[in-house]
């Protein structure tokens, strides 16, 4: 498979390095490309430097052949919006993102936006957090 994640921060450096140890093929975006040392010299994914929103960088990133879309940067504006394009535009099916306001959360999971609105707590792997939320829609029978 490959996913694509938006944000290299501790969760996306750590969600990189799960599912390329699971044989993934993964390639991270971060607007900044200091948060790609997060990843370490072990990593051999595609690191792509830009906003997870733009289409020009999900193109770069492998898009347009990807089987899961994350988004896990500190914005939760950011993450929706790159979500709804990856899901939108590019009729990813596997979609997640990380949404620090429950309240907004809600919103988004009625338009078909799996997320994770508990960081603190449910991010981490083994908790329930972004990976579990694609593992069991990857279940359910979506794009794959």
């Amino acid at each position: 498979m490959h996913i694509v994640i938006m944000g290299c921060g501790r969760v996306g450096s750590t969600l990189a390095h799960i599912l390329e140890d699971r044989g993934n093929s993964v390639a991270i975006i971060d607007r900044d490309p200091e948060a790609f040392r997060r990843l370490g010299s072990a990593f051999k994914g595609d690191k792509i430097t830009g906003f997870g929103f733009d289409r020009a960088v999900l193109i770069q990133a492998g898009i347009e052949r990807a089987d899961a879309f994350v988004a896990v940067s500190s914005g939760d504006n950011s993450n929706v919006i790159s979500a709804r394009v990856a899901r939108e535009t590019f009729s990813v099916q596997r979609v997640g993102a990380r949404i620090y306001d429950p309240r907004r959360a809600e919103v988004y999971e009625r338009l078909g936006i799996p997320t994770v609105a508990r960081p603190d707590r449910q991010d981490r792997p083994g908790r329930g957090g972004v990976l579990a939320r694609l593992d069991r829609r990857a279940g359910e029978g979506a794009r794959g």
